[in-house]
């Protein structure tokens, strides 16, 4: 079970958008059908120019249906992104806070991997990430979505690890997450398998910048 007991929160980022929620496995299946769909096309053109009906002629629907789920694409967007959210929830938290991850440094850097990876091999997510890249700007007192991401690990290494889950630790934590966000948006820029010198890189900064606040455990007596 997750250390992380808030992982409501980031399904709810996926569900809110929804006109209409799914209670029945036929509903959640189309609308999974639709999200896949979605995905596919933000592969291919990026998010920006992703219109309903390219969301409704790739997934064999009638346009209705879209709109039956979804008040517009950018709701569209933020279902997708609330849908990386959830996985990194269910998928990614347990390997970071697996017993095999024997200090803080090793949760992050799994984390990290698991970001790359959702670069490499989740459709769509090559342009939107976790979603801050639709708008940036989250209300009074909210948290960006990788805000939302940070608070996760967060937990993971103050439960699994020691480490104090202040303000000080999310900051920090958020600050390293967007430093390696940034570079890893440019070495998927070009390439979808990923520039090797950027990726070597963001997770250097980021590992680094977490040493530099908090050491290295690795050396710790």
């Amino acid at each position: 079970m997750s250390s992380y007991s808030s992982g409501e929160s980031a399904s709810s980022v996926a569900t809110a958008v929804l006109r209409n929620e799914p209670v029945q496995a036929r509903s959640t299946a189309r609308l999974t059908s639709l999200l896949d769909a979605a995905a596919a096309v933000v592969d291919e053109i990026g998010f920006e120019r992703l219109t309903t009906a390219m969301i409704a002629e790739r997934a064999g629907s009638s346009i209705g249906t879209v709109y039956r789920y979804f008040p517009d694409r950018i709701a569209v967007l933020h279902a997708l992104s609330g849908r990386s959210m959830t996985r990194f929830a269910a998928e990614g938290i347990p390997v970071i806070e697996s017993p095999e991850r024997g200090s803080w440094l090793e949760a992050v850097e799994a984390a990290l991997h698991y970001w790359v990876d959702a670069f490499r091999s989740e459709p769509g997510f090559r342009a939107l990430r976790f979603g801050d890249v639709l708008d940036l700007q989250p209300r009074a007192g909210d948290r960006t979505n990788n805000g939302v991401i940070a608070a996760m690990l967060v937990s993971v290494l103050s439960s699994r690890h020691g480490l104090e889950a202040d303000d000080e630790l999310q900051f920090r934590v958020e600050v390293a997450l967007d430093l390696c966000d940034s570079l890893l948006a440019r070495a998927f820029a070009f390439d979808r398998n990923g520039d090797s010198r950027f990726i070597d890189e963001a997770l250097s900064v980021a590992r680094g910048y977490l040493i530099g606040a908090y050491g290295n455990p690795s050396s710790d007596a």
